[in-house]
């Protein structure tokens, strides 16, 4: 499969394209999407945070993520966090999304920042990827409890 990880702030001309799958795939408004990726393209001096990448075969967006400075939980001193993980389904278990987080954690390593957070329900999934377990955390409105996880490189 041949595939490339693009970063929106490189390829500005996909932000409208990128929102809209971001937004098909989560249900968060599209204008969220819209508005973080502005920041990602004119980011305020010092700011590495936003950042949103795609994965591309062809035209065609097969995956993504983002990293934002809050994952919509309680414990904001946990900073940035990995959000919006997504792999189309006819591209799963072929190791894309180990990949995109791969490419994130370098590309923060190289801005400087050496440890990222991301939360989830999955158990198991992201500690093949180099992510430890950290804390429970409580997610904005939800009434469980959400996995907390750490990677530092």
């Amino acid at each position: 499969m041949d595939y490339k990880i693009v970063k929106i702030q490189d390829c500005p001309q996909l932000k409208e394209r990128a929102a809209l799958w971001f937004h098909q795939k989560w249900g968060i408004p599209l204008e969220a999407y819209l508005q973080s990726m502005e920041e990602c393209l004119n980011p305020r001096p010092g700011y590495f945070v936003p950042q949103w990448y795609v994965v591309m075969e062809g035209e065609d967006i097969i995956g993504g993520l983002g990293v934002i400075e809050n994952d919509f939980h309680d414990r904001k001193d946990l900073a940035p966090n990995v959000c919006a993980v997504y792999v189309e389904e006819l591209y799963r278990c072929q190791g894309i999304a180990g990949k995109m987080l791969e490419f994130v954690c370098n590309d923060f390593k190289d801005k400087g920042v050496s440890t990222l957070y991301l939360v989830t329900d999955h158990t198991s999934f992201y500690e093949r990827y180099g992510w430890k377990f950290l804390c429970m955390v409580q997610g904005d409105g939800e009434p469980k409890m959400a996995r907390m996880y750490i990677h530092e490189g």
